[in-house]
């Protein structure tokens, strides 16, 4: 059976607690994507901020570009190890109601899985389509 390992993301940008909303943004844009873990300087990994948090909790909460991750990341994370199936990741996604699933290992960032790397993988397709219909279909979650 396949792993995240050998599906995953390992070249992840990272922010800090202590980076700013602005900041976060400008690494979204520059990496084309809608999320950023959010780490410490040794890669542990702290939370998540993604482009729904910048906007929601962040601007449309009144909060100035220089305001500080940590006061709209979220911090209850979800992750697995680079050794969880693919199948595994994708039942988790859908159960959690996530997009991208952060892989730690030894509590460090060391890849990032997305619904999309889970469809492009033929053994894992089916994975990404639950987890997909699964997300679609609870709105109210959003």
């Amino acid at each position: 059976m396949k792993s995240v390992r050998d599906i995953m993301t390992t070249d992840v940008a990272c922010c800090t607690s202590d980076d700013t909303l602005y900041e976060a943004a400008v690494k979204m844009k520059e990496r084309n994507v809608g999320s950023i873990p959010v780490c410490d300087n040794q890669q542990n990994l702290l939370g998540m901020v993604t482009d729904r948090d910048l906007v929601i909790r962040g601007y449309a909460g009144k909060h100035a570009g220089s305001t500080a991750i940590k006061k709209v990341m979220s911090d209850h994370m979800v992750s697995v190890t680079p050794e969880t199936s693919v199948t595994e990741a994708g039942d988790l996604m859908a159960d959690k109601q996530i997009r991208r699933l952060p892989i730690v290992e030894n509590g460090k960032l060391v890849g990032i899985v997305s619904l999309g790397d889970l469809s492009l993988d033929q053994k894992s397709n089916e994975a990404a389509g639950h987890a997909l219909e699964e997300i679609s279909e609870r709105p109210e979650l959003h």
